[in-house]
């Protein structure tokens, strides 16, 4: 074969190159012309929630604190960190109906306020990577890391959530909000564009615009160790139905970034909850009855 002149190499590279470009490929180190495939981020790796419904009937005492069996059992501190809180969205809900929640709490020990903006995605038949591959195809990947993604996992039910907190100095004492639109121009101030342009360009600013505080009302939290788990014991006082009085909801739930602890802890705290008598085998609907019922 006869020796190339550089007319017939640039010619030939410049082949090469339109090549490249025309099908996707790249040159690897061998000279080996290969197609290069370019994908969207992978799917969120998310951390685990489990949470069960305690009965309030079994696990308080008529004041509303936990019994000390329940604490001793569960490892539990006997002092609470009492947390201020309020959801706001419109009157119909269209925050949360697109699968949106925006919360405002204060923690009595903390100096600043927590701005949470959450996304939920229902998991169907316990396929979490379906959920996570919807979640995916709408902005939720592994390369955001201004979203905590996470799987709730209560009694019978799975969701998956993407939050984003934001948190602001403040020098309020204790478990204290700030007035209802002053509470509302911070959350604006530090609205996500994911929320902002949710739906359509501005959809999720004008929307939080036109909201409300649903609550505010107050929970305590008890924290503590069971078989070497972080554990957590939460009441909240929630207005009831008729609006006239207190439904305490009691949630005893823990955080593990692995899928085996969170399904072995998750069974070992089931039975002993319902051995117990303290289990309510139901999944939880704390945050809408906050929004339905303030």
């Amino acid at each position: 074969m006869g020796v190339i002149n550089l007319r017939q190499w640039k010619k030939l590279a410049l082949s090469l190159m339109l090549s490249v470009v025309a099908t996707g490929g790249a040159l690897t180190g061998q000279g080996i012309l290969q197609p290069e495939h370019v994908s969207a981020a992978a799917n969120a790796v998310p951390a685990y929630e489990v949470k069960f419904l305690g009965n309030p009937d079994t696990v308080l005492n008529s004041d509303g604190t936990p019994r000390s069996n329940v604490l001793e059992t569960l490892g539990l501190a006997s002092s609470p960190q009492a947390i201020r809180v309020e959801y706001f969205d419109t009157n119909l809900l269209e925050l949360n109906n697109a699968g949106w929640d925006v919360r405002f709490r204060k923690k009595a020990d903390k100096s600043d306020y927590e701005l949470t903006y959450k996304k939920r995605y229902p998991v169907v038949n316990g396929d979490i990577q379906a959920a996570l591959t919807l979640a995916n195809k709408e902005g939720f990947d592994a390369s955001d890391d201004n979203y905590e993604a996470e799987i709730d996992w209560g009694y019978s039910k799975q969701t998956l959530s993407f939050s984003n907190t934001k948190k602001v100095s403040t020098k309020t004492a204790g478990a204290v909000l700030p007035p209802e639109q002053e509470a509302l121009e911070l959350l604006l101030d530090k609205l996500p564009g994911k929320l902002k342009n949710w739906s359509s360009s501005n959809w999720g600013k004008q929307k939080l615009t036109a909201s409300r505080a649903h609550g505010p009302l107050t929970f305590e939290r008890y924290e503590g160790t069971w078989n070497g788990q972080e554990l957590t014991l939460e009441v909240w006082p929630v207005r009831d139905g008729a609006g006239t009085g207190i439904q305490n909801i009691v949630e005893i739930s823990f955080k593990t970034a692995s899928i085996s602890t969170a399904s072995g802890v998750r069974s070992e705290l089931m039975s002993l909850l319902k051995a117990k008598g303290w289990l309510i085998p139901e999944d939880g609907l704390k945050t809408q009855l906050i929004l339905e019922r303030y």
